[in-house]
């Protein structure tokens, strides 16, 4: 099976402390894949090394087809400045600017995809809206949208469906199982195992260090679930040789 990430022997971090050791493993292309793990463990850091915002301490992301240039990525909304004066249209647009550039004219297709993809998510009528005066779930909704329309063929994403209401979750799930369909390739870090064993094929579990990576049914065992915890617990009082050695 073809990999869409192959990591390599991969250390990342902040200061020279490391937050995510020794990663050795594969994401198959067209996978659905959640990233678990304890507070702490690492899971937005390894999307971070994925996109490039940080570089490897050690070892290397390597990419199968790809490159960086198909990459879609969600940050947490927390990473999100929302005081900033944009409207919902203008945040969505902002999914063409591979296509545009930051400066670039929207023609009338470009209109009419922005119209479909606010649609899609369900928010036909809050064109004008700025952004700071949405709720968390119609945010994700718009992030969503421009998501969409960046047309990805490997979607990141950090916590997508945190502090958002039933609904939006529903919907917005629907629109991650139709990248699925659609044969796109998908990393979510989620929290949340009911929804992780209902919706998610595959499961990498990281504490620091990978504990499992395969079907979900096998890797989100109570099991793994508790060394994972051990793991972490051993890194908060000694960052520079938790590992393996806590395991």
């Amino acid at each position: 099976m073809t990999f869409a990430l192959a990591f390599n022997d991969l250390t990342l971090g902040y200061d020279r402390l490391p937050a995510v050791q020794r990663l050795q493993t594969e994401i198959h292309q067209g996978s659905l894949t959640a990233v678990v793990g304890p507070n702490g463990a690492g899971k937005s850091t390894l999307l971070k090394g994925v996109t490039g915002v940080l570089s490897p301490l050690r070892g290397k992301v390597e990419f199968g087809s790809l490159d960086r240039s198909d990459i879609a990525y969600l940050p947490q909304q927390s990473d999100i400045d929302r005081t900033f004066p944009l409207s919902v249209v203008d945040l969505v647009a902002m999914g063409l600017w591979r296509e545009i550039g930051p400066f670039g004219w929207l023609g009338k297709k470009q209109k009419a995809r922005i119209d479909t993809a606010i649609a899609a998510v369900g928010l036909t009528g809050f064109e004008s809206r700025p952004i700071g005066s949405l709720s968390g779930g119609q945010m994700q909704r718009v992030l969503f949208a421009r998501l969409l329309l960046q047309d990805a063929e490997l979607v990141l994403l950090d916590e997508p469906f945190t502090a958002i209401d039933a609904r939006t979750m529903a919907d917005l799930i629907e629109v991650v199982r139709n990248w699925h369909k659609e044969g796109r390739t998908i990393l979510a870090v989620l929290h949340d195992a009911e929804t992780v064993r209902a919706y998610f094929p595959e499961t990498l579990m990281l504490a620091r260090e990978l504990v499992a990576h395969g079907p979900t049914e096998t890797v989100m065992t109570a099991e793994n679930q508790f060394r994972a915890r051990q793991m972490c617990e051993a890194c908060e009082g000694s960052p520079h040789t938790c590992g393996r050695s806590a395991a």
